[in-house]
C-alpha cells in the first residue's frame, strides 16, 4: 500500500483529535473505525500489537497509539503530525477553561455548577475502578496485590512510584519460568538506534538547565515534578491524578482538593487524553503566583513535559513492537502494575469523596499511619443527593460523561436555588 499523502493525514488525524472524547476506551475506538476499518491503513493485527506495545509503556496510551499509527504510515514526521494532532485540541480548551476557572471559579454560582461536576467525578472515578477490577484483578495474587497497594498509599502515603516499582518486581518474578514463544534470535539491523533516544531525551529534557540557569524556580519545578511524572504514570490518567494529588496537594500544596477534583471534571468534558489534566494543574499553579503570562507558561512547559517523551518512547521503540509482545515476563509486570492501579484509584476514590461530601477533612496521624478524618458535623447533604444522581445516570441508565456532565452541573445550580 502507498502511504497516504500527507493532507489526508491532516484531514483523518485531525478528525480524530477533535472526536477523542470520552477516555482511552472511547478514543481507541475512534482510531480503530479511522485507521482499520474505514481505510487500510493498519491491519487488525498491526493495530492490535501497537496497542499491546503501548500498553506497557508510561503516558497516555491512545495518543501514543495515534503517534504510532502516524510513524508506522509516514515516519517520523507521521508521528508528530498524529500525536499534536491528537493533544492539541484538547490542549486549547483546556488553556481557555482553566483561564476561565482561575477568573470566576470562587463566584457562588461556579461553585454551584462545579458541585454538580464534582459528584459526577467521583461516580466516574468509581466505574473506572470497577472496569479496571474486571481486567486487573484476575486471580488471588492480584487481588493481594491491589489490596497492599491500596493500604500502602491510603495508611503509608508510600509514593505512588515505589508501588509501581514493587509491583512491576512481582510480576516478573513471578512469571512462567518458560521460554517465551517465537522469540527471535536477534533484532533486525538497524533496529537500536541511540541517536534517536539521544535526540529526543535532550529534547524533552532542555527547558530544565535552561529554567535553572534563568533563576525560574516555579517554572523549573513544575517541570522537573512533570517530568518524573512522565516516567512513572503507568495505569491511565486515574493513577496519574492519584499520584498528582499526593504529590501536589499533600506535598507541595499548589492546588487544594476540590482543585483537584474539578481538574479532572474539567478534562473530561474536552477531547483529548485524559492526562491533560497536567495542563490545568499547571496553569492554576502559575497563575496563583503570576497571573496569565505565568500561567500560559506553566501550560506550556508541563505539555512539554508531559506528551515530549510519548514521542521518544514511540520513536525508539516501535521497531519492537512484535518483538516485545513475545515476552512473559514484561507482560506478567505490566498485570501486577495494573492491579497495583486498582488499588492506587480506590484511594483516589475514598479521598475525592471525603473532600467533596463533608466541608472539613483534617490528616490526623497515629504513629506510621496517616489518615483522612472528616468533621462528621461538616457533612453536605447536597453533594450526597448529587452524587447519587451521578450514579443512577451513569452506572444504571448508563448515560456517558459528556451528557452526564452538563445534566449534573445544572442540577448542582437548581439545588444551590433550593
Amino acid at each position: 500500500m502507498n502511504p497516504p499523502s500527507w493532507s489526508e493525514m491532516l484531514r483523518v488525524f485531525g478528525r480524530i483529535g477533535l472526536l477523542s472524547f470520552g477516555g482511552p476506551a472511547a478514543q481507541i475506538g475512534v482510531m480503530h473505525r479511522e485507521l482499520v476499518d474505514q481505510r487500510p491503513w493498519l491491519s487488525e493485527q498491526q493495530f492490535l500489537n501497537a496497542l499491546g506495545f503501548c500498553m506497557l509503556l508510561p503516558g497516555p496510551e491512545a495518543m501514543q497509539l495515534a503517534t504510532y499509527a502516524g510513524w508506522r504510515l509516514r515516519g517520523t514526521g507521521g508521528g508528530l503530525l498524529a500525536g499534536v494532532l491528537f493533544v492539541l485540541p484538547g490542549a486549547l480548551v483546556i488553556a481557555g477553561l482553566t483561564l476561565l476557572y482561575a477568573r470566576y471559579g470562587a463566584l457562588p454560582q461556579t461553585e454551584a455548577l462545579l458541585l454538580g461536576v464534582k459528584a459526577t467525578v467521583i461516580v466516574i472515578v468509581i466505574e473506572a475502578l470497577l472496569r479496571l477490577m474486571r481486567k486487573g484483578l484476575t486471580g488471588p495474587d492480584m487481588a493481594a496485590v491491589a489490596a497492599l497497594s491500596f493500604t500502602a498509599i491510603f495508611l503509608f502515603a508510600v509514593p505512588f512510584p515505589l508501588l509501581i516499582l514493587s509491583a512491576a518486581l512481582f510480576g516478573a518474578l513471578r512469571a512462567g519460568r518458560g521460554a517465551p514463544a517465537r522469540v527471535p534470535e536477534r533484532l533486525p539491523a538497524g533496529t537500536f538506534r541511540p541517536g534517536v533516544i539521544v535526540f529526543w531525551a535532550g529534547l524533552w529534557l532542555l527547558p530544565l538547565p535552561l529554567l535553572a540557569l534563568g533563576g525560574q524556580t516555579l517554572l523549573f519545578d513544575l517541570s522537573a515534578f512533570f517530568a518524573k511524572l512522565a516516567v512513572v504514570t503507568f495505569g491511565g490518567a486515574y493513577a496519574v491524578l492519584a499520584y498528582m494529588a499526593q504529590e501536589v496537594v499533600g506535598a507541595r500544596g499548589w492546588l487544594d482538593p476540590l482543585q483537584m477534583v474539578d481538574a479532572l471534571g474539567l478534562a473530561e468534558t474536552t477531547p483529548g487524553p485524559l492526562i491533560l489534566v497536567t495542563q490545568f494543574v499547571g496553569m492554576l499553579t502559575g497563575y496563583a503566583s503570576g497571573g496569565i503570562g505565568l500561567s500560559l507558561a506553566a501550560g506550556a512547559l508541563t505539555l512539554w513535559m508531559t506528551f515530549v517523551p510519548c514521542f521518544l518512547w514511540i520513536f525508539a521503540g516501535a521497531p519492537f513492537v512484535e518483538h516485545l509482545q513475545t515476552r512473559p515476563r514484561l507482560k506478567s509486570a505490566l498485570s501486577a502494575i495494573t492491579a497495583a492501579v486498582v488499588g492506587v484509584i480506590l484511594n483516589l476514590s475514598v479521598w475525592f469523596a471525603l473532600h467533596v461530601v463533608f466541608a472539613r477533612v483534617s490528616q490526623q496521624t497515629f504513629g506510621p499511619v496517616s489518615l483522612p478524618v472528616p468533621d462528621a458535623t461538616s457533612l453536605r447533604p447536597d453533594a450526597v443527593m448529587l452524587i447519587a444522581l451521578a450514579a443512577l445516570l451513569l452506572l444504571v441508565w448508563h448515560r456517558g460523561p459528556l451528557l452526564t456532565l452538563p445534566i449534573m452541573a445544572l442540577a448542582g445550580w437548581g439545588l444551590s436555588l433550593l
